[in-house]
């Protein structure tokens, strides 16, 4: 599931500001834990709670800036978490492919903004059906927090790639979208075309049968008119020796 990088950003801040660490995380990438050195922590003590969101911005080793293109893509490619093994452009350059690669490559993705539709191509994708409705809803923590648009700009700038990514994703969402949408139609048509040979053929089966059933009759008829006859021509003959 991907989110649009502001919401998601601030998100993140409410939950960090309550308390919230990932300080068991071992970001493990080729076979080691990043150095003190490369992951500098953002706060002293147990957790960043009470955190400002100035503050929360103003840390350059702050995993929340660019996350969800870090979180899709391969670390191995770039050094892991190693910043001096290439230039920031090309890193980034390196990341966000990856990551757009590897979206591309999966089977479902989910966008947070589209609860509906991800729904839906999930059921299709896995022909599998949720017992309820996925539910939009669009009040939550982040959208409770009132920004200023230098803010958002400022935001906006932290997570270069997770926007550029998102556009991608909202893109590539919609198109399997309308692809499965189409198909879907496409098949019922058929079905529904399928469904009106067949009671055609019925149909045409049944008439021709009756037809059938009614020419038997008649020979039935017939057979039994004839028959009649010859009974009573044998009768009066019979009738005539006697007499």
């Amino acid at each position: 599931m991907l989110r649009d990088p502001v919401s998601r950003y601030l998100s993140e801040w409410k939950h960090v500001q309550r308390g919230a660490t990932w300080k068991t995380s071992l970001h493990m990438c080729d076979g080691r834990s990043p150095t003190q050195d490369e992951l500098p922590t953002c706060y002293n003590g147990d957790d960043w709670a009470g955190v400002t969101l100035r503050e929360f911005m103003d840390c350059p080793s702050n995993l929340a800036n660019n996350r969800q293109v870090r979180m899709l893509a391969d670390l191995s490619l770039v050094g892991c978490y190693n910043l001096s093994s290439m230039n920031e452009s090309e890193r980034g350059h390196i990341l966000l492919t990856s990551a757009k690669s590897n979206l591309r490559n999966m089977a479902f993705f989910g966008l947070t903004e589209f609860q509906r539709k991800t729904q839906y191509l999930f059921e299709r994708t896995f022909s599998l059906r949720f017992i309820s409705a996925f539910t939009q809803i669009n009040s939550t923590r982040a959208s409770g927090v009132d920004i200023s648009e230098d803010v958002r700009r400022r935001i906006e700038e932290l997570n270069f790639l997770d926007v550029q990514l998102y556009d991608y994703a909202k893109e590539l969402f919609l198109q399997r979208f309308q692809f499965t949408r189409q198909r879907e139609r496409r098949e019922e048509r058929l079905k529904r075309r399928e469904e009106r040979r067949w009671l055609r053929e019925q149909r045409a089966f049944l008439s021709k049968r009756k037809q059938e059933e009614g020419g038997d009759a008649e020979e039935e008829a017939e057979e039994a008119t004839a028959g009649a006859g010859a009974a009573t021509t044998e009768d009066y003959a019979s009738q005539v020796v006697r007499w």
